[in-house]
């Protein structure tokens, strides 16, 4: 167990870590709704997708995450990765932050999206698609029966929409039959569902294929805004590290792989261009 740290209170950006490209849709609405504070984005493309990995793992991979967005001097970090929200928040949270130190905190993406999604169903059927891990870890079951007990909430992993978006192939042709084929999954469990969560932060980019083969009357949820809504939320109810962000309006963006590749790819969900630097992270070094 690493032993815990004395520190002063640290001032500096807000971090923002995926296993890939996906938090940048993220971040994108953070950014709109508070343009104001620095940011530094991680993406560990070297190591993705998360999705199929084991508990164990991607737990590893995002405590090496955090311990190094804390190098940099972060105080809060934004976890804009369902898989590893699911599989490694509460433990990073409970267990490792009160010896790292207990002054900084990690956020997720599952809990703001859980506290949301009654505001839009009617009927009280939700769905949720998601990746391997997200569904079968039952993060988003566990969260939104604990918040809202009265909603029925039905998942369904599709494991073949990230990498149709990492290889640039989610608005072909060819992607059609698997974002038709999990849907219909998704509503044989429950045709009653009238509401379905977009579980990860890629599926954005699959979102006219998606509209496309979902039924009319189904509300589609996509995260960004809500998370961004939710730290705008968590900043105001806490001055003590609104106070420790800094507000320059600037972001940095890392890769644990190639930055001209991550710089080529990000431009497809944030619509910009942008300058990428390498980050490694201790077990590759």
């Amino acid at each position: 167990m690493t032993e815990k740290k004395q520190s002063l209170p640290v001032n500096g950006a807000i971090g923002v870590f995926d296993s890939g490209y996906g938090g940048l849709t993220v971040l994108s609405e953070i950014k709109a709704l508070l343009p104001q504070y620095d940011y530094v984005y991680l993406g560990d493309n070297a190591r993705a997708p998360y999705g199929g990995r084991s508990f164990d793992l991607v737990y590893q991979f995002t405590l090496e995450a955090v311990q190094w967005f804390f190098a940099q001097g972060c105080p809060l970090v934004i976890l804009a990765c369902n898989t590893a929200s699911a599989k490694a928040l509460r433990t990073i949270q409970q267990i490792d932050l009160p010896h790292i130190d207990a002054q900084r905190r990690v956020l997720g993406v599952i809990r703001p999206t859980a506290e949301s999604v009654a505001q839009l169903t009617h009927n009280g059927h939700v769905g949720v698609l998601g990746t391997e891990g997200t569904i079968q870890s039952e993060s988003y079951i566990m969260e939104i029966r604990k918040l809202h007990p009265q909603l029925t909430v039905t998942g369904e992993a599709c494991p073949m929409w990230v990498p149709l978006v990492e290889n640039r192939e989610y608005d072909k042709p060819g992607a059609d039959y698997f974002v038709q084929q999990y849907i219909e999954r998704l509503l044989e469990k429950d045709p009653q569902i009238d509401t379905i969560i977009l579980g990860c932060t890629h599926y954005p980019l699959l979102w006219d294929k998606i509209r496309r083969f979902t039924p009319q009357g189904i509300q589609l949820m996509s995260q960004g805004k809500y998370i961004a809504e939710s730290l705008k939320d968590y900043l105001r109810r806490h001055p003590e590290m609104e106070v420790r962000c800094t507000k320059n309006a600037t972001v940095d963006y890392y890769t644990t792989e190639s930055p001209e590749k991550f710089r080529r790819s990000a431009s497809l969900f944030l619509q910009e261009d942008i300058h990428a630097q390498k980050a490694l992270m201790e077990s590759n070094r």
